[in-house]
C-alpha cells in the first residue's frame, strides 16, 4: 500500500459513517424480456425493503410494457421509460438522478440478465455501511466467474489491470458494474461532465471517487454469464474504453508534472524573493 492508500484508509477508519437509508436498485435494460421477471422477483426477495427502479431504454421486445405490469403489482418496483437506446452510462445517470430527486439513501448498479446475483446484494449493503462506494469484484480473493469463455476472461482481467495502472487506483475489479453507492458520494462526484458510456463509465466513476478519497471497498461476488439474451458488449465500447482510459492516464500524469514545476517554482521565487530582502 503507498502512502496515498495509507492515509485514505487511516483516514475512513477514522469516519463515522451515517445511516443507509432506502436502497433503490437501478437495472437497465434493453431487450431483456425474457429476464426483467426473475430478476426483478429476485431482488424484492433477497432485499426486501429495497425499492427497483427499470431503466428501459424503449427495448423493441417489450420489456418496458413487462416491467410496467410488475409496477402495477408492486409499489416496490417503479419504471423509468426512456426515449431510445443511449447506452449504459446514460441509463445509470438518469437512473442516479431519478434516485436522488426522491431521497434514496443507497443506488445500486445491477445488470438484468442475471450476472449479477441479487442473493448477494445483501454483502454489498452490509459492506456500504462502513464505506461510500462498494464494489462486487469478481478479481478478490473469493471473487469468480461462472461460463465464461477464457477470451472474456481475458479482455476483462486485463481491462481491469491496464485502467489500475493507467491510473493508479488500487482496485482489482474497476469494470465490474455491480456496485452500491451514498446518494452523498454519487453527488460529490461531478456527474454532471461524465460523457462516458459502456464499461467505461463503470471505470470512470471508480476514478472519480478514488480520486475525490472517498472509502471504496471491493466484496467478492460471482459472476454469471447469461443464459438468455443477448449480450452487450462489442468492440466499440472496448475501443472506447482504452481510449478514455489511456487519455486519463495521461492527463493525470501531465497534471502531476506540471504541478510539480509550479510548485518549484513558486519555491524558487520564494527563495529569490527572501533572499533580495535579507540582502
Amino acid at each position: 500500500m503507498d502512502d496515498g492508500e495509507g492515509t485514505r484508509a487511516a483516514e475512513a477508519q477514522g469516519r463515522t459513517f451515517g445511516p443507509l437509508g432506502t436502497a433503490l436498485v437501478i437495472i437497465p435494460t434493453y431487450n431483456e424480456a425474457e429476464n426483467i421477471k426473475a430478476i426483478v422477483g429476485r431482488v424484492r426477495k433477497a432485499v426486501p425493503e429495497a425499492h427497483v427502479l427499470v431503466a428501459d431504454d424503449n427495448s423493441p421486445d417489450g420489456t418496458g410494457r413487462l416491467a410496467d405490469e410488475l409496477a402495477a403489482t408492486d409499489d416496490h418496483v417503479q419504471v423509468l421509460h426512456r426515449k431510445g437506446k443511449e447506452g449504459l452510462g446514460a441509463a445509470y445517470l438518469a437512473g442516479f438522478r431519478w434516485g436522488a430527486e426522491r431521497d434514496y439513501g443507497v443506488l445500486v448498479e445491477m445488470d438484468a440478465d442475471g450476472s449479477h446475483q441479487p442473493e448477494e446484494l445483501p454483502r454489498l449493503l452490509t459492506a456500504l455501511k462502513g464505506a461510500d462506494l462498494v464494489l462486487g469484484s469478481r478479481w478478490v480473493p473469493g471473487g469468480r466467474v461462472v461460463n465464461w469463455p477464457k477470451s472474456r476472461e481475458y479482455i476483462s482481467r486485463g481491462g481491469s489491470l491496464y485502467s489500475r495502472v493507467a491510473l493508479d487506483l488500487p482496485l482489482r475489479d474497476i469494470t465490474g458494474g455491480f456496485r452500491a453507492f451514498r446518494r452523498e458520494t454519487l453527488e460529490g462526484l461531478g456527474l454532471d461532465d461524465v460523457a462516458s458510456q459502456g464499461y467505461c463509465f463503470q471505470v470512470d466513476l471508480a476514478r472519480r471517487a478514488v480520486k475525490a478519497g472517498y472509502h471504496v471497498v471491493e466484496v467478492p461476488i460471482t459472476f454469471v454469464e447469461r443464459e438468455l439474451g443477448d449480450s452487450k458488449m462489442s468492440r466499440d465500447i472496448v475501443v472506447e474504453a482504452l481510449w478514455r482510459v489511456t487519455a486519463w492516464g495521461v492527463g493525470d500524469r501531465v497534471g502531476k508534472v506540471l504541478g510539480r514545476e509550479d510548485a518549484g517554482r513558486t519555491g524558487r521565487s520564494q527563495r529569490a524573493e527572501e533572499t533580495k530582502q535579507g540582502g
